[in-house]
């Protein structure tokens, strides 16, 4: 729609669209309203539209995922995370411990954390793993030290909602960022929640999903009535043994050109051992990543799950300053 298009000519095209049979979705920005047509576009006269009063332009999407398509949305969206803006000319990157394991720890991490120069804070209080036997998480106690940390520092808080039955224990706890693991995200039932509440999500890519599908999980939450989300490269599942998963740095610029949503990426996962992260970083961020989602532990010796890719404070710090150097070279910050 035009800038200045009136409520009422909104109206006439969601009108127009209905009597076709179609069903609408309106995505209202700061400036301009856009409309899509779900349903059969063919039984739409394109002509017809861009006649229309308070129309600016039509364009056909011939991809199923249509909210999150670039397509809908030509210019690239920022996620706002308590001011913090994700997607951006300013790189974000979001450091902490794999999961939260005492008071203590949390407030080392969290003082390393801002220490690096790093805004947004990650810690897993609730952990999915692969065998039934390892650490779980503290579940809601390890949300309270996590709060308790973070808002010493003003850091807003990541972490990872597996049941839907916790999401209004995470509303309660104020989470600043629901982050979706890679294991769930064709969760659909907990895509369809996440999609009904007013949070960024993070949306990791699953171990073995294409692109296409990953960005057909992002449109269930987004047809849901989230549009804050954040796609989350954390490497694939490949015949490959030398390393944990293998980062797709060309998911970045496809992502980039499919999808109008930031695209931030998870070396530590990707690599699995603290000294691949510093050369997997760079490399997601010279590709073009919105940020980064970095394991550090204050003691990563001690740490009571993937301690081999959490980095050490300092090694944190010295990471910051090499990032800084490669996003000024190409016309970012960090």
């Amino acid at each position: 729609m035009q800038v200045h298009a009136s409520e009422a000519q909104i109206d006439h095209v969601v009108a127009q669209i209905r009597a076709a049979g179609l069903k609408e979705h309106v995505s209202r920005g700061s400036e301009l309203v856009i409309i899509g047509a779900i349903g059969d576009e063919n039984k739409l006269d394109l002509a017809h539209f861009e006649i229309l009063p308070g129309v600016e332009r039509v364009n056909r999407v011939t991809k199923q995922y249509k909210i999150v398509s670039r397509d809908s949305h030509p210019a690239g969206s920022v996620v706002k995370v308590r001011g913090i803006a994700i997607g951006g000319p300013q790189i974000q990157v979001i450091a902490g411990p794999c999961s939260v394991e005492t008071q203590e720890q949390m407030d080392l991490a969290a003082d390393a954390v801002a220490a690096a120069g790093c805004r947004l804070m990650r810690g897993g209080a609730f952990k999915p793993r692969t065998s039934p036997y390892a650490f779980q998480g503290l579940g809601v106690t390890g949300l309270e030290y996590f709060q308790s940390a973070a808002r010493r520092h003003k850091l807003p808080v990541v972490t990872e909602l597996m049941d839907i039955r916790m999401l209004d224990t995470f509303m309660e706890y104020d989470v600043d960022v629901i982050q979706i693991g890679a294991r769930n995200m064709q969760n659909f039932d907990l895509l369809k929640e996440v999609g009904r509440v007013n949070k960024p999500i993070i949306l990791k890519r699953g171990l073995s999903a294409t692109i296409s599908e990953w960005l057909m999980a992002a449109e269930y939450i987004a047809a849901g009535g989230n549009h804050n989300i954040i796609f989350c490269e954390r490497g694939i599942r490949t015949f490959e043994t030398a390393y944990r998963n293998v980062l797709d740095v060309t998911a970045i610029p496809v992502l980039k050109r499919e999808t109008h949503l930031p695209v931030i990426v998870d070396p530590s996962h990707a690599g699995g051992k603290a000294w691949m992260v510093p050369a997997l970083a760079q490399a997601a961020i010279a590709a073009g990543a919105d940020g980064l989602l970095v394991e550090m532990h204050p003691n990563p010796c001690d740490a009571w799950c993937d301690a081999d890719q959490a980095l050490t404070p300092d090694e944190l710090k010295t990471l910051m300053v090499t990032l800084g150097a490669i996003a000024n070279a190409i016309g970012r910050s960090i």
